[in-house]
């Protein structure tokens, strides 16, 4: 759906994004990740059309990304966008005729998302008025109301409670298995594991990593394990793995070991089976957090 070929944007001395190219695939969740001040915004921006790339293109459907585009994409900003002192129901009407829809049409559709996110009487109120979350549920309405095919969400829980936060990400999942395309910009990693099905990792205006995201895990995988255990296990004679991390557990022991040389986990097993009785075993996977960090700080 949304090719990104070599952007570059400079600002002033500071240069912004230094030749950054993606793919977001028609259908997928595709999340936008990087530290702050890495250039996720400013490259949400040039794709939105706030802004213009200094030289790179951006092809939307197959066509350079052009004004006619702009309908077909929802873009939730971090800052958010609301005029605090109008009501809520104008506010929403407004900004979906700006984006094509009849009074009746935008009305119906209104009226159908405030009841779905249990917000009613809130046609009256003023964004003022409101706490920071559910000012969120009302900038979440404006951006899907249109029925964009791209929606771009920067922070989307951002001051949202567990409830709010799970109702969002429903509402993420249902539009998405609809057909919907998602570039989900988030600093919170456990999100991206559990939505994103491809990444980007910008860092100083450069990607340093792109992929599907059980791809990437995949290739960090490095032959960590972690197993529980009842009794008392002697080591001194161990030279199949290095213990990283011991603990007492309610139901025995834990460690978190690293393979040495070939050692498979079965060598590990036939070590300890005459020793201890084994609870639970599982390879322990870097998480998308871990590998964020490994690569920033690379």
């Amino acid at each position: 759906m949304l090719s990104v070929k070599n952007i570059v944007k400079q600002y002033a001395n500071h240069r912004a994004l230094d030749d950054v190219s993606l793919e977001v695939e028609r259908g997928k969740i595709f999340g936008l990740l990087g530290p702050n001040g890495a250039g996720k915004t400013s490259l949400i921006r040039i794709i939105t059309q706030i802004t213009a790339p200094d030289s790179g293109e951006v092809i939307f459907n197959g066509q350079k990304l052009n004004s006619n585009h702009i309908n077909q994409i929802g873009y939730l900003p971090e800052e958010r966008g609301l005029y605090k002192k109008m009501e809520i129901g104008e506010q929403i009407l407004y900004l979906s005729k700006l984006k094509g829809l009849s009074t009746a049409e935008a009305t119906a559709r209104i009226k159908f998302w405030f009841e779905k996110f249990d917000m009613g009487g809130w046609w009256n109120k003023k964004v003022e008025d409101l706490s920071k979350g559910m000012q969120q549920k009302v900038q979440f309405v404006a951006t899907i109301l249109h029925n964009p095919e791209l929606i771009i969400l920067d922070e989307p829980f951002s001051g949202f409670d567990p409830v709010n936060a799970d109702l969002i990400k429903n509402e993420i999942l249902e539009l998405n298995a609809k057909g919907t395309t998602f570039i989900f910009s988030t600093h919170r990693m456990e999100s991206v594991e559990e939505l994103c099905d491809n990444i980007a990792l910008i860092d100083k205006s450069k990607k340093i990593l792109d992929g599907a995201v059980d791809d990437i895990k995949a290739s960090y995988r490095n032959n960590t394990y972690q197993i529980e255990y009842i009794g008392e296990a002697d080591f001194a004679s161990n030279d199949l793995f290095d213990i990283i991390e011991r603990s007492d557990i309610k139901d025995g022991t834990c460690i978190k070991f690293k393979l040495n040389g070939d050692t498979s986990v079965n060598h590990v097993l036939a070590f300890l089976l005459p020793q201890v009785r084994i609870n639970h075993l599982k390879e322990v996977i870097p998480s998308m957090n871990d590998i964020f960090i490994e690569r920033v700080k690379r």
